[in-house]
């Protein structure tokens, strides 16, 4: 009766079963391995002090930026240069712009420093200059923002003199020098800015560092891939149970046979 699972047909969907479901238990396996690194990660970040409690420290040493160095003060000395204007950011829910200036360090390389928050629009509302001569600020730590960092403005077509995104790779064609591929939020207004409307802008915590969107994205994925490893289980038994049938009724006579 069961004679059929030796034909041509039959090894090609044997074939596809035997490989499908390893398969589907291997990507269900890693994309719970996902889920299960993003909750260390966050238990980790939970129980490490806060970053903006720590003592400062130079920039250098704490770049690159990763999930531990993400928000912890850091130190740099230079003289401000240009002044960008990033429309299109909340703070508590008021609409505003952050204002931010390219510190010019003694490498050579420039510090994007943002070093507050104005409500209102660009052009509608006056900037305070940066501080002259050299500077020596401390604020906390970010990573350069990319397409999924909130606020970010990619539709291009910016007036001269703003910035939809903060990161190195915005900048580069904007300045005739090396931009960090990094940035920092001032804590405190500089002297000569309180009393100005610059408010300072918290740090955001690192991407990945919590049990965000695609934390469950991965849990999601971890059940789809064992339900699919299942489905396909099922539907060859299925198959089997039809085509042995089909081959009784042939031999009791209740039906052609199709060969």
């Amino acid at each position: 009766m069961y004679r059929f699972l030796l034909t041509p047909r039959w090894w090609g969907i044997n074939l596809f079963v035997v490989l499908a479901i390893p398969f589907c238990v291997f990507m269900g396996t890693w994309q719970l391995g996902r889920f299960e690194d993003r909750v260390q990660t966050h238990k980790e970040a939970d129980e490490r002090p806060d970053p903006g409690t720590r003592s400062p420290k130079p920039l250098d040493d704490l770049l690159p930026v990763t999930t531990e160095t993400s928000g912890r003060p850091a130190v740099a000395t230079g003289t401000y240069a240009d002044q960008f204007l990033v429309p299109g950011r909340k703070l508590d829910d008021r609409d505003g712009f952050y204002v931010l200036d390219l510190l010019r360090t003694d490498s050579g390389k420039a510090l994007p420093v943002v070093r507050g928050w104005l409500a209102g629009a660009p052009g509608s509302t006056e900037v305070p200059a940066a501080p002259a001569g050299k500077v020596t600020v401390t604020g906390d730590l970010q990573a350069s923002e990319n397409s999924g960092t909130t606020g970010v403005e990619l539709s291009g077509g910016l007036p001269e003199g703003q910035l939809g995104m903060i990161s190195a790779a915005s900048l580069v064609n904007l300045v005739p020098y090396d931009v960090y591929d990094a940035w920092v939020t001032l804590t405190r207004p500089e002297a000569g800015d309180a009393g100005r409307g610059l408010q300072p802008v918290p740090a955001a915590a690192a991407q990945g560092s919590g049990l965000d969107l695609k934390a469950f994205q991965n849990l999601g994925y971890t059940g789809e891939w064992f339900v699919f490893g299942g489905f396909v289980l099922f539907m060859w038994f299925r198959l089997v149970r039809r085509e042995a049938e089909a081959a009784r009724d042939v031999q009791l006579g209740l039906a052609a046979d199709a060969d």
